[in-house]
């Protein structure tokens, strides 16, 4: 299976202002994730999709390696 080629800017940037709604997983192709993060913070009313949020952060910001994403720089 070939890697998902993602631009590592882009993603943080969504992940730090739309990442507690998912975005930055379907960014990455994690479909089911995103769905998963946006319904967790819908119905915990925040509070875990905001660590969650955190978490990703985290991971993307030190470029991560992510089973099928290769981060790219332009």
């Amino acid at each position: 299976m070939e890697k998902r080629k993602v631009n590592w800017l882009l993603v943080l940037l969504m992940s730090i202002f739309f990442g507690s709604f998912g975005v930055d997983r379907f960014i990455m192709g994690h479909i089911g994730l995103g769905v998963l993060k946006l319904l967790i913070t819908l119905f915990t009313l925040g509070i875990l999709g905001w660590i969650w949020w955190i978490v990703d952060i985290i991971l993307i910001a030190t470029k991560h390696k992510f089973e099928d994403i290769v981060w790219v720089d332009n």
